[in-house]
């Protein structure tokens, strides 16, 4: 697998969205409330992250076990755009316990889990750090 436009993209605005989640978080955190910042860093964070969902539809390997391209970490996709629908429309309704627990688990799950495993030597971004980079593989 080569670095083309479409994997440059997902990769910035996923990587954009490890980067934003933090500050979004921090933004509401505990009885500091900085509305004006939680809301343009969550607009910037749903964005980076809707994106890189619909990007992921067009990536597809055949190196690992896959359906069509599709591999076990594709399964990611619907959860996690159901989810950031789940978060939005709870956020909506004004239902802010839901809408944080929702975000924090998309964070979690989306960013953090699914970008660990993007880091497996198999995977292209592994490849580049691991082996490119640092030269370790």
């Amino acid at each position: 697998m080569s670095l083309t436009p479409l994997i440059a993209l997902h990769l910035s605005v996923a990587l954009a969205a490890v980067v934003i989640g933090p500050f979004a978080f921090w933004a509401r955190l505990g009885r500091t409330v900085r509305p004006r910042w939680h809301r343009a860093l969550g607009y910037a964070w749903f964005s980076c992250m809707a994106v890189t969902v619909l990007s992921a539809l067009f990536i597809r390997s055949h190196d690992l076990p896959n359906i069509a391209g599709y591999t076990p970490l594709h399964l990611l996709v619907p959860t996690t755009a159901f989810l950031l629908y789940r978060g939005l429309s709870a956020v909506m309704r004004g239902d802010i316990a839901l809408h944080r627990r929702t975000m924090q688990r998309v964070y979690i799950g989306a960013c953090l889990v699914a970008g660990a495993f993007t880091l497996l030597p198999s995977r292209y971004l592994g490849q580049l750090i691991w082996g490119q980079w640092l030269g370790w593989l």
